[in-house]
């Protein structure tokens, strides 16, 4: 009895605790995989759980009693907070206002927040990476099998597209994740100064991940989601260092020969896909044609009301009287599981003309303005981290994955299931760039 008295409490291993203190942000990323809890377009799990991790946050803050945000922190991710609200008081409806103020502040400001106050360290940080790529396997691996077998979103009259879970609706879903888990696995390959543990093996496999993503990615068929890796990958290999820089160049060239060459018949429609990058001035097809029309759309709104723009998710409804006739009525989607629908253009598929047409300049400097605040600092710490000689993991992805969302925002915007993957790189990002302590715990 004595001696069952005196035994020490059963200590529960560093991992495990870890993987509880961030279960409602790893909950938000495996939860992405599933459709929407209601009709399309409804709120999805991964929603409810971006809530559970705001409440998650604050309660930690509050039990904690510290303070949890530096000046210079507080000002980059409340600036945003001004314009949308701004913007909300110009909407059409009470509804539209209320609808709008809560996605943009869910999207921009809360979620991040509640990431960047969640982390504790470089390994809370790997860990949340790490989930991302097995998101993002996960998403591929569907797609892959929805290429090969014809399960996928329609594409050229053939169902072939690879959409992962998010379906033809969202066909920018899986490109989004899948891009995402791709740029987490080359930065914790590229570390010039691995962390304390970290083994070769290790890096292989994040390198052997990243090989096996570019294959999902590529029958995709997403032009931004290439154009935008492909820019954040370089990026990437370029602030890591030139040789090895040279050296993952290599392998993903290789990589990429190889899976062209396995992917069978599809190979002409990929070529074809990527030729159709240089021919969008020349010889656009519909979806460019209709992309040019809203962008000119969206500029015209915005010279109506520069300062402030036509209001919060005013968009759709100025569309119509701003467009020219050559704006077709919708694009067709269909397959993977779906029946043939008309989707309605609803924004200019540009994030930043989306904002300066219902935000005005107002919400350009206050939101723009912060995402470019974040990648300057976190430019700056990662040569700060480089010449310390510490581990650039953290700081590589960081920065890849907000060099990745900078980039695609030029040819896309929020909307759909997969929208939540925004708030995470933003927060992923806010916490390498604005966070007080980043060093890991013993």
């Amino acid at each position: 009895m004595h001696a069952l008295a005196a035994a020490p409490p059963m200590s529960v291993p560093a991992p495990l605790r870890r993987a509880l203190h961030l279960l409602p942000l790893l909950a938000v990323i495996a939860l992405l995989a599933t459709p929407p809890l209601g009709a399309e377009g409804s709120a999805t799990a991964a929603d409810a759980a971006c809530g559970v991790l705001v409440v998650w946050a604050v309660v930690r803050v509050l039990r904690e009693s510290i303070r949890p945000l530096s000046r210079t922190a507080a000002l980059v991710m409340g600036l945003p907070v001004t314009g949308i609200c701004v913007a909300a008081m110009g909407a059409a409806t009470p509804g539209t206002a209320v609808a709008g103020l809560g996605r943009y502040l869910q999207i921009f400001v809360l979620v991040p927040l509640a990431v960047l106050l969640l982390l504790r360290d470089r390994d809370d940080f790997r860990l949340a990476a790490a989930a991302v790529v097995a998101l993002a396997l996960f998403e591929g691996g569907v797609g892959v099998v929805q290429y090969l077998t014809s399960t996928g979103a329609s594409y050229m009259n053939e169902d072939i597209r690879a959409v992962g879970t998010f379906g033809a609706s969202d066909i920018m879903g899986m490109a989004t994740v899948v891009s995402c888990g791709l740029l987490c696995s080359v930065g914790l390959a590229l570390d010039p100064a691995p962390a304390p543990g970290a083994s070769r093996t290790h890096r292989r496999a994040a390198l052997a991940c990243a090989a096996l993503l570019l294959l999902p990615l590529a029958v995709s068929f997403s032009r931004g989601a290439w154009i935008a890796t492909a820019v954040a990958a370089c990026a990437l290999l370029l602030l890591s260092g030139v040789r090895r820089a040279l050296a993952v160049l290599a392998v993903i060239a290789a990589a990429t020969v190889v899976l062209a060459g396995a992917s069978g018949s599809g190979t002409q429609l990929l070529q074809e896909r990527l030729a159709s990058i240089t021919q969008v001035e020349s010889a656009p097809d519909q979806s460019v044609t209709d992309r040019y029309t809203m962008w000119s759309a969206a500029a015209l709104m915005w010279r109506q009301s520069p300062l402030t723009g036509v209001g919060l998710k005013g968009f759709p409804d100025h569309r119509d009287a701003n467009s020219s006739l050559a704006l077709s009525s919708g694009s067709d989607t269909a397959g993977a599981g779906a029946a043939f629908k008309r989707q309605p253009l609803l924004s200019p598929h540009n994030m930043y003309l989306l904002v300066l047409s219902e935000q005005g300049l107002l919400g350009v400097v206050t939101l723009v303005g912060g995402w470019a605040a974040l990648l300057v600092a976190g430019v700056r710490r990662l040569r700060l981290t480089r010449r310390q000689g510490a581990p650039m993991d953290c700081a590589l992805i960081a920065n890849g994955l907000l060099i990745w969302l900078l980039v695609d925002f030029f040819y896309g915007d929020i909307g759909g299931p997969s929208t939540a993957v925004t708030a995470l790189v933003l927060g992923l990002a806010a916490w390498w760039a604005l966070a007080t302590h980043r060093a890991a715990r013993p």
